[in-house]
């Protein structure tokens, strides 16, 4: 499990080391960050996955695109460079990265790893010095590969799914663009231990219809290759007696919550899963029951970072820590503030056995108590 990221002289951080736990969530207000946290796992992500033996870390692909040097480097403390580190339970990696501000990708200037290092390396593979990779690296290199990052922006209803080729159709997707193919090439694979639903087969399809259900009561949905065509058809309903109906009938938030869910029953031990916004087009008691089966997922061994803006997913956390599915110490929240502000950048309230907060720091899901204070005329 990663436990620690580092970002020095990255977007909007001078220094960051962040703890992580088997589920984080990041909150905060607008434009504070938490994204660029997501961004730093995504880019490396995006390079070994891409660009397997480059020397560069690649600021765009088909993952992420976060255009130059310019756009990436802290404006306020940095120049043309940034650091990325990350800490295991055996292992600390080091990057440093420096390009030209109008580049879109940065040299790997310098690798450490367990005080070993290699300044300006000649080969590289998964950004890594050979030697140090083969010695140390392996493990991380092959859990940001196969990450999988989820984003607000998901794809919604479509007439038809693209289908991707078996081989290459590992994860779902920036924007679930790719869940129908895992879905459909994966159907018949069992689900890690700990996440299945009684009663119910232990293959994904099965075991993606059924949790699906606990969010939409009655859901049951066909997944079928159209003849003759990379594509396949998606038929979903929420009421046994009627037909299969195109998604564009339906919710929006059931095309929305299907990529997470299929991304999350598709994961195995140790790998790592980013959400932004998990509550995209869900209702409160759904917000909530998201949280809570984001806590399954971490408690099966899959280590979860979520971005949101929901309290009800908060909660649903929560309540799954004082249902004593998930321990107090398994879950980091992390609440984030401008940097203009005169006090810490990221706030870390702690989570009791109980699903008690230690600590309510100013604008941390506390806007629902603002407004009952006002209507009760206790404040502005």
């Amino acid at each position: 499990m990663l436990t620690q990221i580092n970002l020095q002289h990255f977007k909007c951080f001078e220094n960051l080391e962040l703890p992580l736990a088997q589920l984080t969530l990041l909150t905060g207000t607008n434009a504070s960050g938490k994204s660029s946290v997501l961004q730093g796992l995504v880019l490396l992500h995006q390079t070994m996955r891409e660009h397997e033996w480059s020397k560069r870390l690649m600021l765009n692909g088909s993952t992420i695109q976060l255009g130059t040097v310019l756009d990436v480097v802290d404006q306020v403390h940095g120049r043309n460079s940034f650091e990325i580190g990350f800490k295991d339970d055996e292992t600390n990696h080091h990057w440093t990265f420096e390009g030209e501000r109008s580049d879109m990708s940065l040299l790997v200037k310098r690798f450490a790893v367990n005080g070993n290092y290699r300044q300006s390396p000649d080969v590289l593979r998964y950004l890594m010095p050979f030697d140090l990779l083969r010695d140390f690296g392996t493990p991380l290199a092959d859990r940001l590969r196969g990450l999988s990052y989820i984003t607000a922006e998901r794809v919604g209803p479509r007439e038809v799914y693209d289908l991707a080729d078996k081989q290459s159709a590992t994860v779902v997707g920036a924007a679930g663009e790719y869940a129908m193919s895992v879905l459909y090439w994966g159907r018949e694979e069992p689900v890690l231990e700990g996440l299945t639903l009684p009663n119910v087969a232990s293959k994904r399809f099965q075991q993606v219809e059924a949790r699906m259900a606990t969010l939409f009561p009655g859901f049951a949905m066909e997944l079928q290759q159209v003849a003759r065509a990379n594509a396949v058809s998606l038929g979903l309903r929420t009421y046994a007696d009627t037909d299969f109906l195109r998604p564009v009938h339906m919710g929006f938030g059931l095309t929305q919550v299907l990529p997470i869910v299929v991304a999350a029953l598709s994961a195995g031990k140790d790998d790592i899963l980013l959400i932004e916004n998990p509550e995209v087009h869900l209702h409160p008691a759904g917000q909530a029951l998201m949280g809570q089966f984001l806590a399954d997922v971490a408690q099966a061994g899959v280590q979860v970072i979520v971005e949101t803006h929901s309290d009800h997913v908060l909660n649903g956390i929560r309540r799954s820590v004082k249902a004593a599915k998930l321990e107090p110490e398994q879950v980091a929240l992390h609440f984030f503030r401008s940097r203009n502000m005169d006090s810490a950048q990221v706030v870390s309230p702690q989570l009791d056995r109980f699903g008690n907060v230690d600590a309510w720091p100013e604008g941390f899901f506390d806007q629902f108590d603002k407004d009952a204070n006002y209507f009760a005329g206790w404040g502005e």
